[in-house]
């Protein structure tokens, strides 16, 4: 199993994770934690298209949307890329966007399998943990229902053993998110829930290439 898992994108060096993929190549973009965004998703998608594109890869957006109650189908649309690259947003709405296409065990299998590798960040990297719980203390579980027409689901892929703490302790964020994402490093050390921080340069690879 490939992971690239970051707070932000690439984090400080985009060499990581073209060291763990080899060769950059098409992409499927999975941009459904922004579902709830309204018009500005579009823009946020294009966001991630460019960077790609300037590193190499031919990308292309996989809307989980279109393979709701099929995840054949999914399967097969996956199976044409050697990558994955899952966008943040909203964890709570792309844990039940993957629910809803079978998406969540769909990338299971083809993971452990190693038939791709998975790079994610923020609510992208955030879903692999066991359980979502505390992560409503930066995203609005809210927006699931009215968004993807189903109730909130709490637990995670558990692809990992941990839960993700993203943008910590990094510039560029309002004192009362900063002071949010604080709050949850400390509900997970408090209750001892294994946990990683990841600030925006950082980055949490594993697999081939990991080191």
């Amino acid at each position: 199993m490939r992971l690239f898992l970051a707070s932000y994108r690439f984090g400080a060096d985009p060499g990581a994770l073209l060291r763990l993929v080899g060769e950059p190549g098409a992409v499927a973009v999975i941009a459904n934690a922004a579902d709830a965004w309204g018009r500005a998703r579009d823009s946020a998608v294009v966001s991630d298209l460019v960077p790609l594109r300037r590193l190499g890869f031919a990308p292309e957006e996989l809307d989980l949307r279109e393979h709701v109650g099929d995840p054949d189908s999914l399967r097969a649309r996956l199976s044409g890329f050697p990558m994955v690259w899952v966008r943040g947003g909203n964890t709570f709405v792309l844990r039940a966007q993957l629910a809803r296409s079978g998406g969540d065990t769909v990338l299971t299998e083809l993971l452990r399998a190693d038939a791709l590798v998975y790079a994610g960040y923020s609510a992208g990297a955030c879903v692999l943990a066991p359980s979502l719980r505390g992560l409503e203390s930066l995203d609005d579980p809210a927006e699931v229902e009215p968004t993807c027409g189903i109730p909130v689901r709490w637990d995670g892929l558990g692809l990992i053993d941990h839960a993700i703490v993203p943008h910590f302790r990094s510039p560029g964020y309002g004192e009362a998110e900063s002071a949010a994402i604080e709050a949850v490093a400390e509900r997970y050390r408090r209750e001892g829930t294994a946990h990683k921080t990841l600030t925006d340069d950082e980055v949490l690879v594993v697999g081939e290439g990991s080191g």
